[in-house]
């Protein structure tokens, strides 16, 4: 069972900022911004390559709790990035898709060509 799975059954602990039934919010554990929070589904799927038809709600809800959280957490205003990484070359670590909520801060990220 993968951390996130364990996260979402309550298994070790994590700063929960948000649950239903579908979904789980709490805060990066190594934050690279003030607000940094991982939005996660129950359900396990290692990444969006591996989301179906059936995900399309959920994925939605991931959004919209985004919303929700980046509003309470005072960072909706100023502006926060929203972050899904995909397989080893786009930076996934964790194989349970995650949506990253990154914010309090001005953002700057530089891709350079290869």
């Amino acid at each position: 069972m993968c951390i996130f799975c364990k996260i979402a059954n309550k298994e070790i602990p994590a700063d929960i900022i948000y649950e239903d039934d579908l979904i789980m919010a709490f805060k990066d554990v190594h934050p690279i911004a003030p607000v940094h929070v991982l939005i996660i589904p129950k359900k396990h799927i290692e990444s969006i390559n591996d989301i179906t038809d059936q995900d399309e709600q959920m994925i939605g809800h991931m959004f919209t709790v985004a919303k929700k959280i980046a509003k309470d957490l005072q960072t909706a205003e100023k502006g926060y990035k929203l972050l899904f990484r995909v397989g080893e070359w786009g930076g996934q670590e964790v194989q349970h898709i995650h949506l990253h909520l990154i914010g309090g801060a001005k953002l700057y990220e530089e891709i350079r060509p290869i």
